[in-house]
């Protein structure tokens, strides 16, 4: 005999996760929540190192941040924050400088003393004009020009997407800042910070209603045949693997992180420093002590370097690739998404989009009061 729930949810990061909340809070209706892993919390899913106890993102690091009121009222029900800024440095040629590009930048790479104006019309000179932009690379050459795109990104996205930045789309590198001031915080959000009790305990408050069932180490697939759902169907993983992959492979790219234990105080005096060049293997080092500046660790800490790799058995997809050829396929499994029944599709895999932890909450947000509430 079939399970029967109201709702069903594949995936327990935070699309479904928000949608989860809100069914149950706000409603009678039994809800299923299915995921893979053995956990909750979906790439947002953080633990305590059990050798340090310092608590670090198991998936890479994840700082929250966003402009939206809507969506910095709802999370803080669920948490507070810490006073975190997130600054990025970058490590090439054994010289340290500030991303994302801002004015320290061009004035140490470039060896000059320029005030903001000076160097935006030096940066003019620098800019490549394109005849189209309809790529990454067409993108930061008409932006930044060649000298800081080749040291600073070029070889970074090469390692990071496995792909030619050529290959990938604008939106990859308009979401970074180019700034002509002193300003070095990687966001421009109006709020940002690093939950206090970190990001798993946000997750287990979200789903801790009693009307919410969970399914960890589990298939959605495997068992689909004996669970049912009377009202909706909510799938946040690859939009590929539902259609059993009739239209083809999409592209994902994932991340090993290779952790260390260091008995000293201070590994490198910040959270994230990138290395860009292609003679390094690994694309950046996280030491997530920096993460809660509130929190004491003496003389030890962990560090994580982050190894890219394609994702070609769905193990962890973490990044829609989104080539052209992406592209095409995913309009075809988009019509496919259309005619099913009583299904949302939603979060980047379910939506095959590079999106933020703030826009997907934003997104599932929005879905619930469209879509789901009104039924």
């Amino acid at each position: 005999m079939k399970k029967i729930y109201d709702y069903i949810i594949i995936g327990a990061g935070f699309f479904g996760t928000v949608i989860a909340e809100r069914i149950a809070g706000q409603s009678k209706y039994s809800v299923l929540i299915i995921d893979k892993r053995d956990h909750i919390g979906g790439n947002c899913y953080s633990e305590i190192d059990p050798e340090t106890g310092i608590e670090y993102h198991k998936y890479g690091p994840h700082i929250f941040h966003t402009s939206s009121k809507k969506v910095w009222k709802y999370i803080r029900k669920f948490t507070e924050f810490n006073s975190y800024s997130h600054k990025v440095l970058s490590n090439y040629k054994g010289n340290i400088y500030p991303l994302p590009v801002n004015l320290s930048l061009i004035n140490k790479f470039f060896g000059v003393n320029l005030s903001p104006k000076e160097a935006e019309e030096f940066i003019k000179l620098k800019q490549i004009n394109q005849n189209k932009i309809d790529n990454f690379e067409d993108l930061a050459l008409a932006s930044i020009g060649r000298e800081l795109y080749n040291a600073f990104f070029k070889n970074y996205t090469l390692k990071h997407w496995g792909r030619h930045p050529k290959m990938l789309p604008v939106n990859n590198f308009s979401r970074i800042p180019i700034r002509f001031s002193y300003n070095d915080c990687y966001y421009d959000s109006i709020w940002c910070g690093i939950p206090l009790n970190g990001y798993t305990k946000i997750f287990q408050r979200m789903l801790s209603h009693k009307n919410i069932n969970i399914l960890q180490n589990t298939n959605y697939f495997d068992i689909r045949e004996n669970i049912k759902f009377r009202r909706m169907l909510i799938y946040s993983g690859p939009i590929d693997e539902y259609f059993n992959y009739s239209e083809g492979k999409l592209s994902y790219r994932t991340v090993d992180m290779e952790k260390e234990v260091h008995y000293i105080n201070d590994f490198q005096g910040n959270s994230v420093i990138n290395y860009p060049e292609a003679t390094c293997k690994f694309t950046r080092i996280i030491e997530p002590k920096h993460f809660h500046p509130e929190r004491r660790y003496d003389n030890i800490t962990i560090i994580q370097k982050e190894f890219p790799r394609e994702d070609n058995e769905g193990e962890n997809p973490c990044y829609p690739v989104n080539t052209q050829n992406d592209r095409e396929k995913l309009t075809k499994y988009k019509i496919l998404a259309k005619k099913e029944k009583n299904v949302i599709f939603g979060g980047r895999l379910g939506m095959y989009r590079y999106l933020d932890m703030d826009k997907v909450i934003e997104l599932a947000l929005e879905i619930y009061e469209k879509e789901i509430k009104p039924r």
